[in-house]
């Protein structure tokens, strides 16, 4: 039997180095990867209901960024964002983005319902109720959420003049993905 020759030796051990390194990925550091090439995400819309189902208020907001990056600032995507301001008690964002969001003539009853509690909220019980009116009628006055608002929105223009015990007597709670209704504190 004939004996290889060192540098023979070298060169098959130098080839079967290189080999195993080509299974092996490149460490990128501690981050996550980024997205997959030629690989669609989930939709941020659906995405921020979940999470706005979820109670994630914070996380649902980030979703609905993104997909208005993808999809631009669309009536679904200012009522989502406005919801989120509203679950977060930042009633300010909420109203402006609402507004906008009923700017179009494709504006659900919840985004006007939601600006309606927006509106309850402030302490503007007229614009509210008109708000809320139109709320109703474009749901048909088929939602109950709706109509309790509206009732509590006329309650609240027709006594304007009550004290501050009076204020604590009632709270938002969210009904749906992105429904809200204000309700009397038992």
């Amino acid at each position: 039997m004939r004996q290889a020759s060192p540098k023979a030796a070298l060169v098959l051990l130098t080839c079967l180095f290189l080999a195993g390194c080509l299974g092996q990925q490149p460490d990128n550091g501690p981050f996550a990867p980024g997205p997959a090439p030629g690989v669609t995400g989930v939709d941020g819309l659906l995405v921020g209901h979940r999470l706005m189902d979820a109670g994630e208020f914070e996380l649902a907001q980030k979703a609905y960024s993104r997909a208005a990056l993808d999809q631009g600032m669309t009536a679904d995507v200012l009522a989502g964002l406005g919801s989120a301001n509203l679950a977060l008690g930042r009633l300010g964002s909420a109203e402006r983005l609402l507004r906008r969001a009923i700017e179009g003539d494709d504006a659900t009853p919840e985004t006007w319902n939601n600006l309606g509690v927006v509106l309850v909220e402030q302490g503007n019980y007229p614009e509210a109720e008109q708000i809320l009116r139109r709320a109703y009628a474009l749901d048909d006055g088929e939602s109950d959420e709706i109509r309790d608002n509206l009732r509590l929105a006329l309650a609240k223009s027709e006594n304007s003049e009550y004290g501050a015990d009076g204020e604590q007597d009632y709270k938002v709670v969210r009904r749906g993905s992105s429904e809200y209704l204000i309700r009397k504190i038992p």
